[in-house]
């Protein structure tokens, strides 16, 4: 099977999305279901892969342009201290609604919340989840 390539040099889908990247933001929060989780906070890590077009950011260098990053890890960290949900699933919706609600020029969002001390009797470095959801039009 051949595959056609437009003048861009792409196939038909186009070139693959840009994305923003923010790793290990790492902050404490009130998550779990296990009675030592819910009195005090534990040590969270959460990545974001945050997909939106560059382009006119690229040309300007106007960080208006472009989704401010610094304004995206103090929405994460409100969501987290703010909230004391059972599980890492909430946690992450949590994230991605008020992100995409928030940030206009956001395509789509990937968020990944680790814990870094998860409470299980075995040698588990992390435990997480990571969900991703895309704005709907």
């Amino acid at each position: 099977m051949s595959s056609e390539l437009n003048d861009s040099g792409y196939g038909e889908a186009g070139p693959p999305p840009d994305v923003i990247t923010l790793r290990d933001l790492r902050v404490a929060g009130v998550v779990g279901v296990l009675p030592e989780e819910r009195t005090r906070a534990q040590p969270l890590s959460i990545d974001l892969d945050i997909e939106t077009d560059l382009t006119r950011a690229g040309m300007s260098d106007h960080l208006n342009d472009s989704v401010d990053y610094g304004a995206v890890c103090d929405r994460v960290v409100a969501i987290v201290v703010d909230n004391a949900p059972l599980l890492l699933e909430r946690l992450a919706h949590l994230i991605t609604d008020d992100l995409l609600a928030e940030f206009d020029l956001i395509d789509s969002l990937t968020v990944e919340v680790r814990k870094l001390r998860p409470p299980v009797p075995h040698d588990l470095g992390t435990s997480g989840v990571r969900i991703t959801r895309r704005r709907r039009h």
